[in-house]
């Protein structure tokens, strides 16, 4: 094992268990560098997560096992502001972040299924459900939620096509990684 690699180890180690120590992160996870976390209440990241570098998750989130995310992905807040406060301006106007906050988007918890991949510069809005199995094309905008083993692009993203080209493919990939969906889709 290269030095690098010990070097590489040690930083997510110290990530997961000291910067990051407040949430749910399993074994397996890496994050390149200026990567933002934050959660209201909830982040839970399962094993072999990687997320590159400059990506943001700013809301609660579930994610599952074997997800990457490429470089400046974001997964954001629908309501991180309350903008409908009269008389104060957005800027100055009560955050998620805020302990008293009590507006829109509390609650709301992403969920990102097993074996998902979200392509660069990608943006997922909070509270929607990527399904497992699918990929997120590079600078998509995710607004809605994703149908498992389904390719998404596009701004707001839609269903591009099938992951797999044919069902016997799919059945057969069901069937060897277990998942939840084998016999169901």
């Amino acid at each position: 094992m290269s030095i690098v690699n010990v070097i590489r180890q040690i930083r997510d180690l110290l990530l997961r268990k000291v910067l990051y120590r407040r949430y749910s992160i399993a074994k397996g996870f890496h994050a390149g560098l200026r990567v933002r976390i934050w959660g209201r209440q909830k982040v839970v990241i399962g094993r072999n997560f990687y997320i590159g570098r400059d990506s943001f998750i700013e809301a609660d989130v579930i994610i599952g096992d074997n997800v990457m995310f490429g470089n400046r992905v974001a997964i954001i807040g629908r309501y991180d502001h309350h903008y409908q406060q009269p008389g104060v301006p957005m800027r100055l106007a009560a955050q998620i972040r805020d302990p008293a906050y009590k507006w829109k988007g509390l609650g709301m918890i992403t969920i990102i299924e097993d074996d998902v991949w979200i392509g660069y510069g990608a943006t997922v809005m909070g509270g929607i459900k990527i399904g497992e199995g699918s990929i997120i094309g590079a600078g998509s905008l995710v607004t809605k939620d994703v149908e498992p083993y389904s390719i998404y692009a596009g701004v707001p993203a839609r269903k591009v096509r099938s992951r797999f080209d044919n069902d016997v493919d799919l059945q057969t990939h069901l069937k060897l990684v277990q998942s939840k969906y084998y016999g169901k889709l």
